[in-house]
């Protein structure tokens, strides 16, 4: 088996590599993607941190590649959904460096507070600006914390020693479980309102790229500070810089940046700003331990199929995965599908599994479920070994029934989501031996293969409706590339299925949610 590690990795883990009988690691740093596409395929197993993109392009040509370790917590330098479709295993090391990264935000918090950068830059220039660069106490000021995961949680209590006001915003969270850790849940409105400090401890995906913007800017209290040490583009850069340049927004501590390197960026242009080079993760602890636990994940893997941290297949012995993998899919699809289809913090989860599953361990398919219904929420930090953990700390009960018999199909995966909203519900099976797919949601019968973009339009079943739709989408010159319809049961509604050829734009969709006949249109990923 050979091994290419392709960015710095502490020394013990390429060590274990060298170590392991039947295995040969070759360290090879700075390579550019045509460089790496060129040799890939030789390789069973890829070590990466943040340098390395592994692209649909470079999966493509690892022919031979089996897994891909993250010695760290982020893949968004990682397809993950390339690599899933090539069965190739991608595995991160979510706890080797939170600690480490929450100490990192309270130095630059403290930094920041009290002109250290700027304290030593004028000294050395044999200046004595003790006057100018008056700070300020943390002492009973208010922080606030935009969401509440590992990281997060450890800046909190870092905080609380510092005799400071902790209050959280966390849609995921239920107000009693942040209750319960000894802090305040508050609404995103007031947390903007109140807090001195702000720290952001956000996953980086879709709907937070840009989280914090002009809006969120105007709304904020005069004279906030910003740290930012969970992923650039999560702070509108542009938007900030506006904000410090107007006073609204005190001072900022940035760790991470829209482009990394970033180059020449306005930002550094004002006094006000700290900034490090994505320094979170980088203390001699957690390199060794990260170092030290994607060297093990990825030898139990290649040695006898053992999975460890993966975030696309569940912690599985190797012969259990090949009997059960089809449902896992299916089973994560679904929780992925819920997360986007319930509304407000979810405090329960209904598993029920009918029909003949000979025997079968369901642990990893309950766990698949809860891991693709927690990934939009948390997706830096949760994978199939900690999902329950993760369920369990946001309050969430999981319960699990098997049936014996179901009347139309071999066997069914129901899943339901109890929130503070509403209940939400998806049903789904195995085609054939291997072909997963959702046939009903929220008492809507359908056909539904759940993967990739497309839109749910829930409408009257009337005449129609359906051709308002197509007339819509054709006249805006987007074709239709797949279309279910299905019918609620018992009911008066239809429910229908699109996958497009080209992305429907925001205006379209605008246009789509005012036709007559539509109650609901949301656009889904999976």
């Amino acid at each position: 088996m050979k091994i290419l590690v392709s960015d710095n990795l502490g020394e013990i883990g390429i060590k274990m590599f060298g170590e392991e009988p039947g295995m040969t690691v070759d360290v090879k740093t700075g390579l550019q993607p045509d460089e790496l596409k060129g040799i890939i395929g030789e390789y069973d197993a890829l070590v990466i941190r943040s340098a390395t993109r592994v692209t649909e392009d470079i999966l493509d040509a690892a022919t031979n590649l089996k897994v891909v370790g993250r010695a760290g917590i982020g893949l968004d330098n990682v397809d993950i959904p390339a690599a899933t479709k090539r069965g190739v295993v991608v595995m991160n090391t979510p706890t080797g460096n939170v600690v480490t990264t929450a100490e990192h935000t309270i130095a630059m918090m403290m930094a920041l507070t009290r002109n250290i950068p700027w304290g030593t830059a004028t000294l050395k220039q044999g200046l004595w600006e003790k006057k100018k660069l008056q700070g300020r106490e943390v002492y009973k000021k208010v922080l606030g914390l935009i969401g509440m995961g590992k990281i997060g949680s450890i800046v909190a209590d870092r905080a609380r020693g510092l005799k400071m006001q902790v209050i959280v915003h966390d849609p995921f969270v239920t107000p009693e479980q942040i209750e319960k850790a000894g802090f305040e849940p508050v609404s995103l409105e007031e947390l903007y309102r109140r807090a001195d400090y702000i720290t952001v401890h956000v996953p980086k995906f879709k709907d937070t790229v840009g989280f914090m913007n002009k809006a969120a800017f105007d709304q904020m209290k005069a004279g906030v500070m910003i740290i930012n040490c969970a992923r650039g583009g999560i702070v509108d850069e542009a938007d900030l810089n506006e904000a410090l340049r107007s006073g609204k927004v005190a001072g900022a501590a940035l760790d991470v940046f829209e482009t990394e390197p970033p180059g020449v960026c306005p930002l550094f242009e004002i006094d006000r700003v700290i900034c490090t080079p994505h320094l979170g993760a980088s203390t001699l602890e957690a390199q060794t331990n990260v170092a030290v636990q994607v060297a093990e994940q990825i030898i139990a893997y290649l040695r006898d199929g053992t999975i460890i941290n993966a975030v696309n297949v569940p912690a599985v012995s190797g012969e259990l995965l090949q009997k059960i993998g089809p449902l896992v899919t299916l089973a994560d699809r679904m929780g992925c599908l819920l997360a986007q289809l319930s509304v407000g913090p979810i405090k329960e989860v209904v598993i029920e599994y009918a029909g003949d599953f000979q025997d079968l361990d369901l642990a990893p398919v309950t766990t698949a479920v809860l891991k693709g219904l927690l990934t939009p929420m948390v997706k830096d930090t949760v994978n199939s070994v900690n999902a329950e953990v993760v369920a369990k700390e946001r309050g969430i009960k999981v319960t699990e029934a098997r049936l014996v018999e179901t009347e139309e199909f071999v066997n069914l995966i129901t899943v339901k989501t109890v929130s503070s909203e509403g209940t939400s519900k998806v049903a789904g099976t195995i085609f054939g031996h291997k072909d997963p797919r959702v046939v009903n949601i929220n008492n809507f019968r359908l056909e539904l293969h759940p993967q990739g973009r497309f839109v749910l339009i829930h409408n009257h079943d009337k005449p129609g409706a359906i051709g308002s739709i197509g007339m819509l989408l054709g006249d805006s010159n987007i074709n239709i590339s797949r279309m279910r319809v299905g019918q609620e049961e018992g009911g008066d509604k239809t429910i229908i299925f699109l996958r497009t050829d080209d992305i429907i734009p925001a205006d379209v969709m605008d246009k789509l949610r005012d036709l007559p006949l539509n109650i609901t249109v949301t656009p889904f990923e999976l």
